[in-house]
């Protein structure tokens, strides 16, 4: 007797991945559209304002000379503030998804789950698009040396998005049900800065201030990031363990938070 290996079962779920995937692509393309409008500059801003800031950043340092421990300084700011971007989109964008997507929910298909994922996706995409264009742009005009280790640079990209998902899904919760948690937002990634790792490798500091270091998952983010760009000409202190520890942990506590909080929404 043969078995057929897809059964009713197994048909159903693979069709409701399908159906899920078709959702949060719509949703992606309706963020896009409310967002940046339907003209092709608006869609350009997601992209350029990374850029822009980035290259601003990157000007400035040089032409103050600072001092990056015999990194390249170029390669040095690229390696920080584009991780430090991806931060400061995921971790604040997700805040107002919540009330501004309520009106989905009447759709059966929908749910907070997917407005948060879409919305995350779109700044992923458009900061990701922003870091090959600045490197290849860089790179082809010979300020930057060849990335020492591709999968190292995505290792560190995917677990910062992934990190400041979780954090975003938390922030999200938590500003529906205190507003007040919405407007420190932006001081929190202000205070968050100096220790978040984009400044500094952990090497640099002194051994006890290392330790203390290497709590703060973001450092572990830009630590593999840096590794991967700089290779052997760099001493990289990251643990992977710990990076996913805490990318479950606050991703776990996000969703929960998210499905208890549902009935705090508002309409805007």
């Amino acid at each position: 007797m043969s078995i057929n290996p897809v059964t009713p079962a197994s048909g159903s779920f693979l069709a409701g991945i399908r159906v899920q995937l078709r959702v949060i692509g719509a949703l992606v393309m309706r963020e896009m559209i409310t967002r940046y409008g339907r003209e092709n500059v608006g869609f350009l801003w997601l992209i350029l304002e990374p850029m822009i800031l980035t290259v601003g950043v990157m000007a400035m340092w040089t032409v103050l000379h600072h001092e990056s421990h015999g990194l390249g300084i170029i390669a040095f700011v690229l390696s920080g503030y584009m991780p430090l971007t991806l931060w400061r989109h995921m971790s604040s964008q997700l805040v107002s998804c919540l009330r501004q997507n309520l009106p989905l929910m009447y759709h059966r298909q929908i749910r907070l789950a997917d407005a948060l994922l879409a919305r995350a996706l779109l700044e992923v995409g458009g900061t990701t698009l922003a870091l090959v264009v600045v490197y290849t742009a860089t790179r082809l005009a010979g300020f930057m040396e060849p990335y020492s280790d591709l999968g190292l640079i995505m290792a560190g990209w995917f677990f910062m998005a992934w990190f400041s998902f979780g954090v975003g899904l938390i922030l999200a919760a938590l500003a529906e049900i205190f507003e007040f948690v919405e407007k420190l937002i932006s001081p929190f990634q202000y205070l968050t800065l100096p220790i978040s790792g984009m400044f500094f490798m952990v090497a640099w500091l002194p051994s006890e201030v290392q330790k203390l270091a290497l709590y703060v998952p973001l450092v572990h983010c830009f630590e593999l990031f840096r590794s991967g760009t700089f290779g052997d000409t760099i001493t990289a202190h990251y643990s992977v363990p710990y990076l996913l520890a805490c990318c479950l942990i606050t991703n776990a506590v996000g969703f929960f938070l998210i499905e208890q909080v549902r009935d705090h929404v508002k309409f805007e």
